[in-house]
């Protein structure tokens, strides 16, 4: 059980998931993060993966022993001053794969066959003046994954059916059966498709930039699902603003909600508005794994999925 005010919610969680929330334990709402702390003795701060939790909050709530990160991000959180503090930290992993690799899949097919502006092209009636242009195939393509960890494993066996090279990228080789590059660049150079899904971190921070652009090449195309603070973005609107990459399929950015506007104008592109774990399925998954991690922790249980930074 979790004790009455002994969790801190920061931030808006949508009202699905709150009501799971509730049905389970009361926390104390805390919309505004960038506010003054609620007066209380709280030992727990729950709190969902694109909220930002600022340092200046943790600091006036000494009684903080963890902070439960709805999400498998954990880019949000003042990481230096958990550590530093003692604090621990959870997140959500492994409930949100199937929907995270299921999007990464649509989009792959969605920008190689272009499927938005399909749509649009007979909508507009403009099928009865000229057949739709020609697309592009996956099956025969070389597909890198920058990431091999538990979403990039499952993304990998779900390509396998469609008749393509997989290789990785990574700072240590693991025991599958793709071939590996420890740059990004070189995985880049060798393959037509290269997907993202490697954490945010100071190691990943602007990967992706106009060499490893380059090395993709005019007929290459990415596709994120990591995290917008991956890829230089300047250089992507620039290699995609010439047709130096075929085009990217983004459901992450760097200012998030309000992403660069000259991605809008942009024909070579198909846009979402990170909705990875947008399924009603997975949002409830992970709002009860942060909840059995809370449960966890004031019950004096090895917590289910700790951050280890």
């Amino acid at each position: 059980m979790i004790p009455v005010n002994s969790v801190l919610q920061v931030g808006h969680f949508p009202e699905m998931m709150q009501a799971e929330i509730d049905r389970r334990f009361t926390p104390t709402r805390h919309l505004d993060p960038q506010a003054p702390a609620p007066a209380g003795n709280f030992e727990a701060i729950l709190i969902r993966s694109n909220t930002k939790l600022p340092e200046a909050l943790v600091k006036q709530i000494p009684s903080i022993h963890l902070v439960a990160t709805c999400g498998v991000g954990y880019d949000n959180l003042p990481l230096a001053y958990l550590k530093q503090h003692g604090i621990q930290a959870t997140n959500t992993p492994g409930v949100l794969n199937d929907a995270v690799c299921e999007l990464a899949i649509g989009m792959m097919f969605g920008l190689l066959r272009r499927l938005p502006e399909s749509q649009e092209y007979v909508k507009s009636l403009a099928w009865s003046q000229a057949p739709f242009k020609l697309t592009t195939t996956l099956a025969g393509k070389r597909v890198g994954i920058a990431g091999m960890g538990r979403i990039g494993q499952d993304l990998a066996k779900r390509l396998e059916p469609f008749k393509v090279a997989i290789a990785y990228s990574g700072p240590n080789p693991k025991p599958l059966p793709y071939k590996h590059y420890f740059s990004v660049k070189d995985l880049a150079q060798n393959c037509d498709v290269l997907f993202l899904a490697c954490p945010a971190t100071p190691d990943t921070e602007r990967m992706i930039n106009a060499e490893v652009l380059e090395a993709l090449g005019p007929t290459g195309y990415l596709i994120n699902i990591a995290r917008g603070s991956v890829v230089d973005e300047t250089a992507l609107l620039d290699a995609l603003q010439h047709k130096k990459i075929a085009g990217a399929a983004l459901d992450v950015f760097d200012n998030e909600p309000h992403p660069n506007t000259a991605f809008l104008h942009l024909e070579n592109v198909l846009l979402t508005p990170h909705i990875g774990s947008a399924t009603a399925e997975t949002r409830i998954a992970m709002t009860n794994l942060a909840v059995d991690n809370l449960e966890a922790f004031f019950t004096q249980q090895p917590l289910l999925s700790e951050v280890h930074y």
